[in-house]
């Protein structure tokens, strides 16, 4: 079964929000996205610096079975990519909620609000 750890939130498409000390969050996908795709092969990042909008899809994650898209569960700014998990798909299979995947500064903190709280999500999945 699935986990999800409750000091962050969750969108419905499967990312996880981690809110940190400077205002920005981390974003990743969850364990239940992971264990659904299998083996990651290939990860597409976005671009640092560029502007999104809460559920935009902003990255690619590519399994030995299909890809899914990555949205981002808040709007705002991306202000860091993990290129060691670009390089290394593999780490998030190992744990989804140490690998992460991008970082954004909220434009509209409030949006973390309407995220799911890890007892939600795991009871809509």
């Amino acid at each position: 079964m699935s986990q999800a750890p409750n000091d962050r939130k969750y969108s419905a498409e499967h990312q996880w929000a981690l809110p940190e000390s400077d205002g920005t969050i981390t974003v990743g996908i969850t364990d239940h996205a992971q264990e659904t795709l299998g083996d990651l092969v290939f990860i597409q990042l976005p671009e640092v610096g560029s502007d999104v909008t809460a559920n935009q899809q902003v990255a690619v994650v590519e399994s030995v079975k299909t890809a899914s898209d990555v949205f981002a569960p808040m709007s705002g700014k991306i202000i860091a990519i993990n290129n060691a998990a670009a390089d290394a798909p593999e780490t998030i299979n190992e744990d989804a909620y140490a690998a992460w995947l991008f970082k954004i500064q909220p434009s509209n903190v409030s949006e973390y609000e309407n995220l799911l709280t890890a007892d939600a999500y795991l009871a809509a999945n």
